[in-house]
């Protein structure tokens, strides 16, 4: 096009030009009709194609259905349900309460579901008014110093920023706690405060339910008044007695291959045989025990150092976090369970849920063998709670062991007596309650439907990564205990991570592991100065914090004043990682070192005696220092005993009294200058 304009616009060429250009001009032509059959041949069929993909279009759409299916409004208007109990649950206590209290409200002819937070929009609210005899209830736990459950973190967020106009809202709150703990209760007492600041109306009173006690009594004693007061806000009556309603179908599976089975996995099928990251509590990493190492010298307690290798896993920690574990049941139990109820245990089967519109499918991954589902997937160890007793107390073909099944799993003053002594102060787990109730021979389906979840359980990781990057170290103390049944029971973790044996192929020593993130942590800045309380296995996470801090100095940091108060029973039986305090001591690293040996005199000497010893050096560190204070261990004792020692101090040296030491202690944690990583 260029040539021929420039060819028309020159009047000037010769004739033997004029036929050459003519030559050029046909040749041209020829090239741009073909350039205009191909354009057009090229948008019709580019055109074709886009009238072909137009009915394609729906499913397009397709990739939006996650968003609708996050609301529970759309969700309860489809199944009919008008109950919702939403749970933060961190042990699966919180979330064995929602679905109980769910299951009840078909007595009062409502329906009820129980909802996982973390997989709904919580900002849908405001439309439950839009659902008749509507009603949210939310079982909230509290987990480490009063922070939300990793599951109820994104509710908790929303809550704080949100400014929805709540008042059609119908809400009650039951919150589980532990009172040996500086913030008891606190998330169900923020959720139930904060949905009343956004106007949602509380149709009863927030229930306080304290592990320290009797978890268990607290719900069942909230539950018998909270629905007398839904069917008198609602004008509803009970339609009749409690009833047995299966939740899960069985399904024996006779021909199914063994490549689509469970073995163990806690999410993805074969995740342990080819792992990926990221690693978590649904995907955890399978990690070689490298070093398994008894820690005391005398005693009858085992106290031990483990060490798991995370090469090549991506994993990340920080001195302070927690390492979960996933263990497993004792194969003894198991087996004793499966021959008191006469079952195959390797018989491969499903429990699916007869709701289908039901987010959780099955109670624990399915297909699997009941000896899978009993060794890896449920709690078998301890006591059952009121809700199994009830339930099997179906299958009791004795009437008098029939009666004090139910008789336990009753809100009647006598049967709660009952369960707290024979259940609960007895420890009988489902095994006991098997031996000592002949008669009582339930399906083992049935069984498996109604006992919890086994947990992962936490340590605080006695290792720093900037030592350490590729392993992460554990101290534990094995658990075991006669019952007043003259029974021997054994924690479940601590005694099958004694039996972690590291070998040469490494078959027998795999940790199922993940890492929680934790605000156990050191200064920002190194010249701050620390005070390490941990006696016992307290201790885990400071043997981290000193590695770091000594880590720090060979970096040529300037590393603030490191003093550790440790306690044991006695210097020549317990005193764990002996060597390595002695050595960080003699390098200049840790600069006090006070043990306090607890039995090897006759008068008693814990850490918060050494803490009053010092008590002057003490107050100048805080005052003066900026010092930083970490207590690790003992929640019901120890961390108490340590916190009023500190009251006392401020009190004497900083000339307050009683409540204003207690608030200057307060204000140095919510500064994150006393920092809490205890347990009861």
């Amino acid at each position: 096009l260029t040539v021929m304009g420039e060819a028309r616009m020159d009047p000037n060429l010769s004739p033997p030009d004029s036929t050459a250009q003519q030559d050029s001009l046909f040749s041209m032509t020829d090239v741009f009709l073909i350039s205009l059959i191909t354009g057009l041949f090229t948008y019709w069929f580019f055109f074709r194609k886009k009238k072909e993909e137009v009915p394609d279009l729906p499913k397009m759409q397709t990739v939006v259905a996650p968003v609708r299916d996050s609301s529970f409004i759309e969700k309860m208007k489809k199944t009919g349900r008008n109950i919702v109990v939403f749970y933060g649950s961190q042990t699966g206590t919180a979330e064995e309460f929602a679905n109980r209290l769910s299951k009840d409200a078909h007595r009062y002819g409502l329906r009820g579901m129980a909802a996982d937070p973390e997989e709904y929009d919580l900002s849908d609210l405001n439309r439950l008014s839009e659902i008749d005899k509507s009603l949210a209830v939310f079982c909230m736990a509290t987990y480490g110093e009063g922070d939300p459950t990793d599951n109820a973190q994104d509710f908790y967020d929303w809550l704080q920023e949100a400014d929805t106009d709540l008042s059609g809202l119908r809400f009650a709150v039951f919150g589980l706690g532990n009172k040996t703990y500086e913030h008891f209760n606190a998330m169900g007492k923020y959720v139930d405060k904060r949905l009343e600041e956004l106007g949602a109306q509380r149709i009863f009173e927030l229930g306080l339910g304290d592990d320290d006690g009797n978890l268990e009594e607290d719900f069942i004693t909230w539950r018998e008044q909270f629905w007398p007061a839904v069917c008198e806000h609602f004008g509803v009556e009970a339609t009749g007695e409690e009833s047995s309603i299966r939740q899960y179908e069985l399904v024996v599976h006779t021909d199914v291959s063994m490549n689509k089975v469970y073995t163990g996995e806690m999410g993805r099928l074969k995740s342990y045989e080819n792992q990926k990251p990221p690693f978590d509590a649904k995907n955890p990493f399978l990690a070689k025990v490298t070093e398994n190492r008894k820690l005391n010298e005398g005693g009858e307690r085992h106290l031990m150092h483990l060490e798991l290798d995370i090469s090549n896993s991506k994993i990340r920690y920080e001195s302070g976090d927690h390492v979960a574990v996933y263990p497993a049941n004792d194969s003894s139990l198991v087996n004793q369970i499966g021959e008191i109820l006469g079952t195959d245990l390797d018989t491969v089967m499903s429990l699916n849920n007869l709701d289908e519109e039901s987010n959780k499918k099955h109670p624990f991954p399915c297909p699997t063998s009941y000896r899978t589902a009993l060794t890896y997937y449920l709690d078998i160890t301890n006591p059952p709670r009121t809700n199994v007793l009830y339930e099997l107390a179906q299958y009791a073909t004795d009437t008098g062991e029939q009666e004090r099944l139910r008789k336990m799993a009753s809100s009647a003053a006598e049967g709660k007596a009952l369960y707290l002594s024979w259940v609960v102060e007895a420890r009988r787990n489902i095994l006991a309650i098997l031996q000592d109730m002949p008669s009582l021979r339930p399906p083992i389906d049935h069984l498996c439907e109604l006992l919890p979840r086994l947990q992962a359980r936490y340590y605080s990781i006695a290792s720093s990564s900037k030592v350490h990057p590729n392993s992460i170290h554990i101290c534990a103390v094995t658990v075991e205990y006669e019952t007043k049944t003259g029974r021997l029971n054994k924690g479940v973790a601590t005694n099958w991570l004694k039996n972690k044996v590291p070998d040469q192929n490494g078959s027998s020593s795999l940790v199922p592991m993940y890492v929680r993130k934790s605000q156990f942590r050191l200064p920002f800045k190194p010249s701050t100065p620390v005070i390490m309380i941990g006696p016992g296995t307290g201790i885990a996470p400071f043997v981290g914090f000193i590695q770091e801090r000594a880590w720090l100095k060979q970096q040529g940091k300037e590393v603030g004043e490191t003093v550790l108060y440790y306690g044991c029973r006695r210097e020549r039986e317990d005193y764990l990682y002996r060597e390595e305090l002695t050595r960080f001591q003699k390098e200049g690293v840790l600069t006090q070192l006070n043990v306090a040996f607890s039995r090897d005199q006759a008068e008693k000497v814990y850490v918060q005696h050494l803490l009053k010893k010092n008590k002057e050096n003490i107050w100048k560190l805080v005052n003066e220092g900026m010092a930083h204070i970490y207590v690790c261990g003992d929640a019901r004792n120890m961390a108490r005993d340590v916190q009023n020692t500190f009251y006392e101090i401020v009190s004497e040296f900083g000339n307050m009294s009683q409540p204003q030491a207690v608030d200057y202690v307060k204000k140095l944690m919510t500064k994150g200058r006393y920092s809490l990583d205890v347990w009861s």
